[in-house]
């Protein structure tokens, strides 16, 4: 049987870390946490997580910087990230705005934070495909 897939969570908010944890945890995935940007670079060289899913604005060092470091370490450079986004607005071309942010960071994409929690859940698992 093949070992369950690895997801990093990356996010300032300890509760927000424990909440995907224990949910992504439910659904068979192992997870792993860190509360920054740097902390998640370092752990991503050591773990090889499966995916990443990247909060945007965090203390130290943000997401974005995150993520172009582990696209710059040939270590790292393959490993899927998702950028973890607060910043809901509705109107297209924001939704646009966002995607092309995510593509030029080097990330698979993003998720909202606000949506609901199953169909969260439903579009990580579509990145782990």
């Amino acid at each position: 049987m093949p070992e369950p897939k690895l997801i990093l969570i990356v996010d300032d908010e300890p509760d927000f870390r424990e909440i995907f944890s224990t949910k992504l945890s439910s659904l068979g995935y192992r997870t792993e946490t860190a509360a920054n940007g740097e902390e998640g670079v370092k752990k991503a060289k050591v773990l090889k997580p499966d995916l990443i899913l990247m909060d945007v604005k965090m203390p130290k060092m943000g997401g974005a910087e995150a993520v172009l470091a582990l696209r710059n370490d040939p270590d790292t450079k393959d490993i899927k990230a998702v950028f973890l986004t607060s910043l809901g607005d509705p109107r297209a071309e924001m939704q646009e705005i966002n995607r092309k942010f995510s593509s030029e960071f080097g990330a698979q994409g993003y998720i909202k934070k606000t949506d609901d929690l199953d169909s969260i859940m439903e579009k990580i698992q579509a990145f782990l495909q």
